[in-house]
């Protein structure tokens, strides 16, 4: 007579993370009715640079529009950390709780580099100058944060366990950050001449020190 050997199977569930979508597709779907001249441009980003001219007033930078955007995604960038970090070892699983801390740390990283900004900006006397690079950056990282949320998807539910992507992912996202540098740099290459000591300190301190020392320190808990 064979022996028979149950194995309990565990099914996570995944319905905090359906919410947080539906959530975040509902913010889209206000958006295009609310703001549909000013979405149907922010959807044409990746291939034309109207909307930035359009939109470059710096007080877009804290309106209802930009703001339900980085709800997005920090929602989005939250969601592809988690993954990442499961496929790596660093977590176990992904659940609402893993979730929950991550998004506060992601948020607190984000909001202490905005007021590092701030106080920075404002004692070298480059506070509209640092607010147009934010601009810059608030705008293209929402429009991948909206792109990444279909991605998200994607890996989520269908527990797409593939190294050599991931990396692929954070490449492009690396690769894509320093592309904003660039065309932040060739469209105001006279206002940068005339600070260049402080925005290379500007970039040093705000765009380069804290992603060097986030490395390390998650490097030191693989170790």
């Amino acid at each position: 007579m064979e022996n028979i050997v149950l194995i309990d199977r565990v099914t996570q569930n995944k319905d905090w993370a359906t919410i947080l979508f539906f959530i975040s597709f509902a913010v889209l779907a206000i958006n295009r009715t609310v703001f549909s001249v000013r979405f149907t441009e922010f959807t044409k980003l990746a291939a034309s640079d109207k909307y930035i001219k359009i939109y470059k007033d710096n007080t877009n930078l804290r309106n209802s529009f930009t703001l339900s955007f980085l709800f997005i995604q920090l929602v989005s960038i939250t969601f592809f950390l988690q993954i990442i970090l499961k496929e790596f070892g660093f977590i176990y699983q992904m659940n609402l709780i893993t979730f929950v801390q991550i998004i506060n740390f992601v948020t607190f990283f984000v909001i202490a580099k905005y007021l590092l900004d701030k106080i920075i900006s404002i004692s070298f006397d480059i506070e509209e100058f640092a607010d147009s690079l934010n601009l810059l950056k608030v705008t293209y990282r929402n429009y991948l944060g909206m792109l990444l949320l279909f991605l998200d998807i994607l890996l989520f539910y269908n527990d797409i366990n593939n190294r050599v992507l991931l990396l692929i992912l954070i490449f492009t996202l690396i690769a894509t950050n320093i592309l904003l540098y660039i065309i932040f740099i060739k469209n105001n290459q006279k206002s940068i001449l005339n600070k260049l000591f402080y925005f290379i300190l500007y970039l040093c301190t705000l765009e380069i020190a804290p992603y060097f020392l986030l490395y390390f320190w998650f490097k030191s808990i693989r170790a």
